[in-house]
Order: C-alpha cells, then structure tokens, then sequence
C-alpha cells in the first residue's frame, strides 16, 4: 500500500500512457479485421510496447485508390 501512494502519480500516467495506445491500436486491429491481433492486444498487457510494435509493424497498409 505505501508503494501505491508513494508512486500514485506515476502509476496513474503509466495508465493512461496503456490506455491510449491500446485503444489506437485496437481500434486499428479492428477495422483490419485482424483479430488474432485485437485479441492479443486486448489480453496482453505491455506498458504500450506490442501496441506501439503492432502499429509500427504489422497493421494492414491502408490502400489509397483515389481516382484522378
């Protein structure tokens, strides 16, 4: 208990840091239709690092077909 409030701060910015790029990339995995992505994305917690890796790496390419 006393870790928690000696590092509340911290904690609470390590939080919203995960929730952030868990929602990007889970919502990027979603609309890829990638879903062995979205489910380790959403079970796997990694301080950002497998979302930032999986945005960087391995979501799909959006495809740009704008007619000119």
């Amino acid at each position: 208990m006393e870790f928690i409030e000696k590092y509340s701060l911290l904690i609470a910015v390590i939080i919203i840091w995960e929730m952030i790029w868990k929602g990007v990339a889970l919502w990027r995995a979603g609309r890829n239709n990638q879903r062995y992505w979205f489910v380790a994305l959403l079970v796997i917690n990694t301080i950002g690092i497998l979302e930032i890796v999986y945005l960087k790496f391995f979501q799909k390419k959006p495809s740009h077909s704008h007619k000119s």
